[in-house]
């Protein structure tokens, strides 16, 4: 217990020591006070992942056709609105591609990159309403590990970035991130519309792959300003890396049973996708056709 004590009371002296060193200009910021909001919101959506399900057992899944088509293109906007912000400011701040780092000045841009952190932060906890989706329409296999990991691991990571550092190279994966999920959310709005649309929507594993790739650009930026002694700080340099390496292995293992196992020789199984988030939204193979709106064979499935 003795033990337990002064590990507690450790975690706590270092965690004043670090708001010393935290950026001031963010600290009356909407959420940015404290940690706890956050938590406290992380606690109640993995506590949702416990509940919705068996609260919805016995009941019929809602459709949730319209909310989709809101939700899904509203977050289209937020994620363009971010990514354009990003590349404005950044461009007119003279930031490197390659190593740039952060200033805490009160300079426009630099307040400007800062804000459109925030807001991206901010968007990793509404993309906690993908799952809460997936839970009402009853889409229980869609929240695999690796939907529930990164959802809650993002919310948590990048209130900690933008406490400690919302400019210099945070700015780099927050825009290629954000560019992504336009795409991702875009497609998910179209397939939201209805079946019509499929004949459009063949560039689903394209997604996949991107984001594979996205993982690796991480991985070599980051690795690039270790090297050449960026004056970023390395932790969180190494904080990326090993966060990449882990969505690097869960993406592969995904792209592999959807797109290179042969699929089973049984009738109407398929591979693991079922088990298996494609990209951060969480869809999978097997949910294209149902994500458009049409209703389950068996019951009638809630209006909206």
């Amino acid at each position: 217990m003795e033990a337990v004590t002064h590990f507690v009371n450790d975690t706590v002296e270092f965690y004043k020591w670090g708001l010393t060193i935290s950026d001031k200009r963010v600290g009356s910021w909407p959420m940015m006070s404290s940690p706890l909001p956050t938590l406290a919101i992380s606690c109640l959506y993995l506590l949702f992942l416990w509940a919705g399900p068996r609260y919805m057992q016995d009941r019929q899944p809602y459709i949730l056709r319209k909310t989709l088509i809101v939700y899904n293109f509203s977050m289209v906007v937020l994620n363009f609105y971010i990514a354009k912000e990003l590349l404005i400011a950044s461009r007119r701040a003279g930031y490197s591609y390659l190593c740039q780092p952060v200033s805490y000045s009160n300079d426009e841009n630099e307040v400007r990159i800062a804000s459109a952190l925030w807001w991206y932060y901010i968007s990793k906890g509404v993309e906690f309403l993908d799952t809460v989706f997936f839970i009402l329409r009853k889409k229980f296999t869609q929240v695999s590990f690796l939907h529930v990991y990164h959802h809650c691991t993002m919310f948590i990571l990048w209130w900690i970035g933008m406490k400690w550092v919302p400019g210099g190279q945070s700015f780099f994966g927050a825009t290629i991130n954000s560019s992504i999920h336009v795409l991702m959310y875009g497609y998910y709005g179209l397939a939201a519309l209805g079946p019509h649309m499929q004949k459009y929507l063949w560039w689903k594993k394209y997604l996949t792959i991107i984001q594979i790739i996205q993982f690796h650009v991480t991985i070599g930026h980051a690795g690039y300003s270790l090297y050449t002694g960026c004056q970023f700080p390395a932790w969180m340099q190494w904080a990326l890396i090993g966060y990449a390496v882990t969505f690097i292995i869960l993406f592969a293992n995904f792209y592999y049973h959807a797109y290179r196992r042969k699929p089973s020789s049984q009738k109407g199984v398929k591979s693991a996708a079922n088990g298996t988030s494609m990209v951060t939204n969480g869809h999978s193979k097997v949910e294209q056709v149902e994500d458009n709106g049409k209703r389950q064979k068996k019951g009638r499935a809630k209006r909206e």
